[in-house]
């Protein structure tokens, strides 16, 4: 056998691939699944803590900022160790794939609220003073002209983020979660073939080079209407 052929037979072992193509597809689901929550409640609870603190109460906003901070700068993989081997002992015991969903998902958050607190914030003066001067309440203001244009100008940095937040789904693998990165280390090690991981890898480009695709697209559009 020469190096070429140790080569396929290593990472493309068709024997393999058909064996362990179901956990690595159902990998895929769970990912999916992940992924889905993450970026559910990581957009909607970054965009409630920008409106919270567009009210403009000093301290609570001096505890937003510290919690964004927080977990802007702490590493998503020391969050998922914390949660779940932290909180069992004050009698707390999440499963590994709610401690990689609540982990990502204040990650998310945090980086979020950053982006849509800055759209916000970008909008001129002069379209908070001409709303009400309409007769408009702050919040009628926010809710009907400021956030459709701060939102319109936020959705390609957002995008971008939220990619890159969404395929710390493999981190879960550490708290045995069942996600693609989890199966296809499980299958290496039954199999004694690192072919699982080229699947795995395969898996991953399917799961999201449509959505790097989406979010360079989106940026363009939005760019162009800027």
């Amino acid at each position: 056998m020469n190096s070429w052929e140790r080569f396929v037979d290593a990472f493309f072992n068709v024997k393999v691939m058909a064996k362990y193509l179901p956990d690595i597809a159902y990998g895929m689901l769970v990912t999916v699944e992940l992924a889905a929550l993450v970026i559910a409640a990581g957009l909607v609870t970054g965009l409630a803590l920008a409106l919270v603190r567009s009210l403009g109460f000093r301290p609570l906003n001096l505890l937003i900022i510290f919690v964004v901070d927080l977990f802007r700068a702490l590493p998503p993989l020391v969050i998922i160790v914390f949660i779940y081997f932290g909180l069992p002992a004050v009698d707390i015991a999440p499963s590994g794939f709610v401690s990689t969903w609540l982990s990502l998902t204040l990650v998310l958050m945090a980086f979020s609220e950053e982006i849509y607190w800055a759209g916000i914030t970008s909008i001129a003066k002069g379209q908070w003073e001409a709303a009400r001067s309409t007769g408009l309440s702050y919040g009628q203001t926010l809710m009907h002209v400021v956030l459709p244009q701060a939102l319109r100008l936020t959705i390609p940095p957002l995008t971008n983020r939220t990619i890159a937040i969404t395929k710390g789904t493999a981190l879960g693998t550490v708290v045995a979660v069942s996600e693609i990165l989890g199966m296809a280390s499980s299958a290496v090690s039954n199999s004694y073939n690192p072919s699982p991981l080229t699947m795995g890898a395969i898996a991953y480009l399917i799961l999201f080079f449509p959505m790097v695709i989406f979010g360079r697209w989106l940026e363009t559009k939005m760019a162009w209407k800027r």
